[in-house]
């Protein structure tokens, strides 16, 4: 299954896609609730049932065009990124191999949705793209095993984690500021449920495009910790819930470590692709700093 989320008259929506047109999942009449907090909890049984309405439905199909799309996930979901997670992105950034996932936090404000503007920070030159595979807990818990892992993934979708490396790296020595500035990364475009990807997201390839130029090429096998490694790691502190999410890291390519750097200008698009998943894609806008 795959479903977008989008904004009509203010209320956030979710669509479910049948034979490449998207339905709104309230013109389906299930007999149990969709909601940006509820779908990463829906079971293989109610799958099944939104697979047959959508069959037998006499809806009109959506437009998404016609709309703004948004995050694919809960904006209550907290959300796990993973950096230096690929050997030779770690390499480039002349940082060792971690022996451990590297984590740290982004807020739901700081993605847009796919065909959405990337804000450019107004006190930075140093905008940079990442991208990555997400995966999207269908339920949580303490201290998972590995093994276990996959039962634990609703979903997966695409960023661009976008970065502001100067506030990032030689602003202070925390990473936060720099990773979590309103609209510069993105999120989307679907949640694509994990029924229909291989286990873990694995094998998957990766390409982040700069104006239509490759810039990032990788494949999800190449990722140091992969999706059940980083999960059982995050839940030895965390006690996880249903829609958490994971931004599991970018390889590399990224514009920090070219000579020169090659940052994102206001007026570029981004695209970040993860094969069967689909292509986040955003152009880039000066941010408006009138109060």
């Amino acid at each position: 299954m795959r479903f977008a989320f989008y904004e009509d008259q203010s209320q956030t929506r979710i669509a479910a896609a049948f034979a490449d047109h998207w339905f709104d999942v309230k013109d389906l009449h299930l007999p149990f609730g969709v909601t940006p907090e509820t779908i990463a909890t829906i079971d293989n049984a109610q799958n099944g049932a939104i697979r047959a309405a959508l069959k037998s439905t006499t809806a009109r199909p959506v437009d998404l065009s016609a709309y703004r799309l948004l995050p694919p996930i809960s904006p209550s979901a907290r959300i796990f990124c993973v950096g230096l997670n690929y050997g030779d992105h770690a390499s480039e950034s002349k940082m060792e191999k971690p022996a451990y996932p590297v984590i740290f936090l982004r807020t739901y404000e700081s993605f847009v949705g796919h065909d959405n503007p990337l804000v450019k920070p107004a006190r930075s030159d140093a905008f940079d793209f990442e991208g990555e595979m997400v995966a999207v807990l269908s339920r949580g818990g303490r201290y998972i095993d590995e093994a276990d892992a996959a039962s634990y993934i609703a979903g997966y979708s695409v960023s661009n984690e976008g970065s502001v490396r100067d506030y990032q790296l030689r602003r202070g020595p925390q990473w936060t500021m720099g990773k979590n500035f309103d609209s510069s990364g993105s999120l989307g475009p679907f949640l694509v449920t994990a029924d229909e990807l291989p286990a873990l997201g694995k094998g998957l390839a990766i390409t982040t495009r700069l104006n239509g130029e490759v810039v990032q090429h990788s494949n999800t096998d190449h990722m140091i910790f992969d999706v059940a490694q980083i999960l059982a790691f995050i839940s030895e502190a965390f006690v996880l819930k249903p829609g958490d999410v994971i931004v599991t890291g970018t390889p590399a390519g990224i514009g920090a470590a070219r000579t020169p750097p090659l940052y994102v200008k206001v007026g570029d698009i981004v695209d970040v692709e993860v094969e069967r998943i689909g292509k986040v894609s955003n152009r880039v806008v000066a941010e408006n700093t009138a109060t």
